[in-house]
């Protein structure tokens, strides 16, 4: 029988292990020691209370504090992004697909729903990867610690952020469940690009939801998050396809996927098909911005005002609606909202055209770079009754302005405010198109252009030739007290007391209208004479899906049904007869009238077919004299070049139908 043979002992190492060991027990005797000496037990207790009260304090709100508004056009698509400083699209746990789910925790935490926040395990391999400088195969971080990152804390390297940090996660888990952890982080981890969440980014590569991603592109895009800038697919693609194929081994592992399913995924070509926004321009986007906010604020009970019993109720009206205005302004960029606009891309596009094209003689600059001369315009959909383009100025190179002129500026109307506030006004209280007229030059009366005056000419001549002293009589007759009220009810603004005397009827306002104002005014006239508060806004809906706006114009007969069409009739003959007679649409029976203010510093061109109403206007930003602008000249150009351009191919169809 064989002896065994006894293991000799090497007493050298046994030394060196015993001493090893002693001193690994010194060192953490030290440490101890050190901790409780020093004043980093009273930063950790800190750090502790400071976690606990900031997620106790916490709610759902908190993981979904900035998502993307986003405004589509009359065609379904996208125009605009309202956003922060990222590009977020938040989902409810089961509207996030089961794959993605599956993946990131196969990735990036395999003990997700066993651990209470922390993996002591996972962050002693991940110490010791580090220090023998080998591959880290799951990070030391669980999805409870990343999500404890990205909400609450900042990326910044020190013991205290990481001691914070467990002790936030350790509290998540106390008061949020697993799938609600999961739903907050794959809302909220970064997929580069700006892109926030798996919905974000889906759309932000692939241009359609994360439920319609499949398997292989889904396990795509959960490569990301673990080193955006490395796996930014649109800079390193390679580099994604790798971390695609390890995520989808890692979930054959866990049997998530069948071989063949990993196999089918790995093969799959991955081709972006990256969002597009197709901008509709600066000027509707500060239009939606501005409708859409008046939508959600009076959705919440703000009533809008434009008459005010005197000084103190107007100064609090202003200071509250400021107040409103920003909070729901804010909200419009942080929370999610599908805003349908009824914004048309290519009646824009040619509405600005129409305006460059108009202005283009005009090429001094001012010190900012803008345009001396400016034009603004608004086209109203008569069938609807909502703006369709807007037009707040001539467009520049390099040169970029927030100022919308089309609803931000109000400037004196001159004669186009006549048919609104003087001769509609007139009809209402008996007068008809034949009705004879005071023409004549009084001592307190404005003169008519070139001094002539008829004596008397009924109303229809009158609004034809834009005759000022007849137009200054039946004011008179009528009153502006009277007359006024037909435009307050049309929900212009800017009018005050002192309004309320016979200039206006030529157009001499304390601070006048924008386009916007003078579109809808004209568009209740083709309406018969039911005014529809003006918007671009078709629907909006919350984050959850929810309609909460829909058919946000108010009607209002304000004229009636005989005035409007009589009305339409008499203007028909400022195009045919009277002052924008050259103005005149090829095909399409129009009306309008034209607008010039003293020393000709405003020019207006307003007028509608049975489809459009757009209002023009042409002067200076600061008003000044512009020789030989008046209503037909630059503004009539810019009109006409534009109806023409968007009845094309349309039949005629008469007015007020």
């Amino acid at each position: 029988m064989g002896s065994k043979k006894k293991n000799k002992k090497n007493p050298f190492m046994d030394g060196l292990f015993y001493g090893t060991q002693i001193v690994f027990l010194l060192t953490i005797v030290g440490c101890i020691v050190l901790f409780f000496v020093s004043d980093y037990w009273k930063t950790t207790v800190q750090l502790y209370k400071d976690a606990k009260t900031m997620v106790e304090n916490s709610d759902r709100e908190d993981f979904s504090a900035y998502e993307t508004s986003i405004v589509y056009d009359d065609q379904g698509d996208i125009i605009k992004l309202i956003k922060k400083d990222r590009f977020q699209i938040y989902l409810s746990i089961e509207n996030i697909p089961e794959t993605a789910k599956e993946a990131v925790v196969s990735i990036e935490d395999k003990k997700f729903y066993e651990h209470n926040g922390i993996d002591l395990k996972a962050i002693a391999r991940a110490t010791l990867a580090l220090i023998k400088k080998d591959e880290i195969t799951q990070g030391g971080s669980t999805i409870t610690q990343q999500l404890s990152r990205n909400i609450f804390l900042t990326h910044t390297v020190s013991w205290e952020r990481k001691v914070e940090e467990i002790f936030i996660s350790l509290r998540l888990e106390k008061i949020y469940s697993k799938e609600e952890i999961l739903e907050f982080y794959l809302n909220n981890v970064y997929f580069a690009n700006g892109y926030y969440g798996i919905e974000a980014a889906s759309i932000g590569y692939f241009n359609k939801s994360s439920k319609e991603l499949t398997l292989s592109e889904t396990a795509f895009l959960c490569g990301i998050p673990n080193n955006p800038t490395v796996y930014d697919p649109r800079k390193n693609m390679e580099n994604t396809l790798k971390r695609r194929d390890r995520i989808l081994d890692e979930m054959l592992k866990d049997e998530k996927i069948t071989e063949s399913q990993c196999l089918e995924a790995k093969q799959q070509t991955i081709t972006l098909d990256n969002m597009e926004v197709h901008s509709a321009g600066t000027y509707v986007d500060s239009y939606v911005n501005y409708c859409a906010t008046r939508a959600l604020m009076e959705k919440n009970g703000f009533v809008f005002k434009n008459e005010f019993a005197d000084e103190a109720e107007e100064t609090e009206y202003k200071a509250l609606y400021e107040e409103e205005y920003n909070r729901w302004s804010e909200s419009l960029a942080a929370d999610g909202y599908r805003i349908y606009t009824t914004v048309n891309r290519e009646m824009q596009e040619k509405l600005q055209l129409a305006v460059d094209e108009g202005m283009y003689g005009f090429v001094t600059q001012k010190d900012d770079g803008v345009y001396n001369v400016q034009a603004a315009a608004t086209c109203i959909d008569n069938d609807t009754g909502k703006v369709k383009a807007i037009v707040g100025g001539r467009s520049q190179d390099n040169v970029e302005s927030s100022f919308n002129r089309a609803y931000q500026s109000k400037r004196q109307p001159g004669s186009s405010i006549k048919p609104l506030l003087v001769y509609a006004p007139a009809l209402e209280k008996g007068y008809h198109a034949g009705s004879a007229l005071k023409d004549v030059k009084t001592a307190d009366g404005p003169s008519n252009s070139g001094n002539a005056y008829s004596g008397s000419i009924s109303l229809r001549s009158a609004v034809e030739k834009s005759r000022n002293a007849a137009a200054w009589s039946l004011y008179q007759t009528i009153t502006p007290s009277y007359a006024m009220q037909y435009l307050l009810n049309m929900e212009f603004t800017g009018i005050t007391e002192d309004d309320y005397n016979l200039s206006t009827s030529l157009g001499g306002f304390t601070t006048g209208f924008s386009t916007v104002e003078m579109a809808s005014g004209y568009a209740t006239l083709e309406n018969n004479g039911v005014f529809r508060t003006p918007t671009c806004i078709e629907t909006i809906v919350d984050s959850n899906g929810n309609v909460i706006v829909e058919n946000v114009s108010t009607e209002k007969q304000v004229y009636s049904e005989d005035t409007a069409k009589e009305m339409t009739d008499i203007l028909e003959g400022v195009l045919t007869r009277g002052t924008g007679a050259k103005r005149r649409l090829k095909n399409i029976t129009a009306a309008a009238k034209t607008g010039t203010t003293n020393d000709n510093k405003d020019g207006w061109f307003c007028g509608y077919t049975s489809y459009y109403t757009t209002a023009v206007w042409v002067g200076f930003d600061i008003p000044q004299e512009l020789e030989d602008l008046s209503g037909s000249t630059y503004p009539g150009q810019i009109w006409n070049t534009y109806m023409e351009a968007v009845h094309e191919n349309l039949e005629n169809r008469e007015m007020n139908q």
